[in-house]
């Protein structure tokens, strides 16, 4: 991959009571595959409610686009969003009850992004 196109993760562990900080985050990233980035969002904690059916519905922050759209733009547009498996299973979430398109996974997997990102961005 040349240095124009970068693989990029962004790490986000914040839900929608930081709806600015959420949805910047979002807007970043889809300007990263604008940019013909290759761009995986990895999601923990409290922040996996944002790939719950239902609840991208619910983040709005004044002059930002809504949430459920960004992620809808994010994922059609070749990005890829990560949900730790376990942090959704401690909160009694189901796979099926994740926002189409959106991937449980493990820390294995998790690993393997970090160690072939060109840059690894905390939000």
């Amino acid at each position: 991959m040349s240095e124009e196109h970068q693989k990029l993760v962004y790490v986000m562990h914040d839900a929608g009571e930081r709806a600015e900080k959420v949805l910047t985050a979002f807007a970043v990233a889809n300007i990263g595959l604008s940019m013909e980035h290759e761009v995986t969002i990895i999601i923990f904690g409290e922040a996996t409610r944002l790939a719950y059916k239902g609840y991208a519905e619910t983040v709005h922050s004044l002059d930002r686009l809504p949430l459920d759209r960004l992620m809808r733009d994010f994922l059609d547009n070749g990005g890829k969003i990560l949900v730790c498996l376990p942090c959704i299973k401690s909160r009694k979430v189901d796979p099926s009850m994740l926002v189409e398109g959106v991937e449980a996974t493990t820390g294995t997997v998790v690993n393997d992004a970090f160690i072939e990102a060109d840059k690894v961005i905390g939000w």
